[in-house]
Formats: C-alpha cells, sequence, structure tokens
C-alpha cells in the first residue's frame, strides 16, 4: 500500500519525504487555509519536495470552470493529480482532463456506486472518506471493501485512495482489505511507527551496551 501524506505543511512533508517512505500529499483548501500562503506557491513547493502524485483540489462548482482550473493547477507541475468532487458536473471534468492525459483524484467519495462512476469518468484515484462515514456511524471500511470488489470485478484501474484516516486501526484495516493508497495526517503516519514494546526492548539493549563499555565506531 502506498503512503499519501494529507497536509499543506511543507516542514512536515520534508520531514516525512526524508524517509522514504512517502508515495504522495494530498491537499484540500482546508489545508490550504492552514499554510497561510498563496495555493500556487505552497503546490509548487510540495511537488518539488516530492517526485510522487500531489493532490491540488479546484474551487469551481460548475464543469467548465472545474476544467479551467485543473488545467491551471496541472501546469504548476507534472506531478499534479487534479483533485475533483464527486458531482455529475465533477465527473463530466473527469474525462475531460483524463482524456488530455492529466492525473485526477475525484474526492468526496460516500458510496460504492459513486466510485463506480468515478472509475468509468477514468479517475486516475477516488477517495473514499472512511471517518466520516465513521462518525455517522456507518462502518467506512465497508465502502472500501465495496469498492475493492467492483473494481476488481471489472478491472478498473483507479486507485482507491482511502481519506479521513483518523487513526492506525485505519490504516492497518486499509491495507487489510486493499486500498491501493491510504492518505494520512502526518501524525499518524509518524504514529505507526510507535510501539511500547519497541521503546521497552530498545532502552533495554542500550542499557545493556553500556554496561560493556565498548564502542562500535
Amino acid at each position: 500500500m502506498k503512503f499519501f501524506v494529507d497536509t499543506a505543511d511543507t516542514a512536515d512533508i520534508k520531514e516525512l519525504a526524508a524517509t522514504g517512505l512517502l508515495d504522495g500529499v494530498t491537499t484540500n483548501p482546508s489545508l490550504i487555509l492552514k499554510a497561510g500562503r498563496p495555493m500556487k506557491d505552497v503546490i509548487a513547493e510540495i511537488c518539488d519536495l516530492v517526485e510522487g502524485p500531489v493532490s491540488a483540489e479546484v474551487t469551481a462548482t460548475e464543469a467548465d470552470a472545474m476544467i479551467a482550473e485543473g488545467r491551471s493547477l496541472a501546469a504548476i507541475a507534472d506531478n499534479i493529480a487534479v483533485k475533483l468532487p464527486l458531482t455529475l458536473d465533477g465527473l463530466k471534468a473527469c474525462r475531460t482532463l483524463t482524456d488530455e492525459g492529466r492525473m485526477v483524484n475525484v474526492t468526496l467519495c460516500f458510496s460504492a456506486n459513486q466510485a463506480l462512476l468515478a472509475a468509468k469518468a477514468g479517475a486516475s484515484f477516488i477517495s473514499p472518506f472512511i471517518g466520516r462515514l465513521d462518525d455517522i456511524n456507518i462502518d467506512g471500511m465497508d465502502l472500501i471493501r465495496e469498492i475493492r470488489i467492483i473494481y476488481d470485478n471489472y478491472g478498473f484501474e483507479t486507485e482507491i485512495l482511502a481519506a479521513s484516516i483518523r487513526s492506525a486501526n485505519h490504516v492497518k484495516d486499509c491495507a487489510l482489505v486493499g486500498a491501493d493508497v491510504a492518505t494520512v495526517p502526518p501524525a499518524v503516519l509518524k504514529g505507526l511507527v510507535k510501539h511500547p514494546l519497541t521503546d521497552k526492548g530498545l532502552e533495554q539493549f542500550l542499557s545493556d551496551w553500556a554496561k560493556t563499555g565498548q564502542s562500535i565506531l
């Protein structure tokens, strides 16, 4: 499974990119607001930091305007994935931009039928929102399972990009049911490495090593 980080904080992205574990970045207007800088400046800097897809979201709601904004965003860098909402206008824009050879991430997916339509429209990525479904007492992981089955049934190449991830368990469960990508907040991604027994074991090893009085170098 690929790991994207869901942030527009370039300091976090640079830190995570240095680990070699980061496959891409997703942003949205809310994250751009937090960044407090011009959108295109932020996106351009992110594209310089990572080689993988960087999702940049349109703000228009009508297809022709979405297409125009998508082309403008795609001109920032070769690794831009234009992010479009899962509406009829968004799907129309998706087909046009995809036919032009651009990557498209269709976002705000909450049903398997929506995901099927996005794949038919040629989306590079579909972004089902797990956490927001969990918030209304619907198991978001069931949606990932349904999309996986449908895509496998028909050989769709659209990648399932699990979004609105809130916890390490979300990440694990996404991997178990076959999501292609998980886009994760920086704190959650960094937290995946943590385990109390790892910390305890390392503390013991270092303590015992100090008692030997030796040095590796």
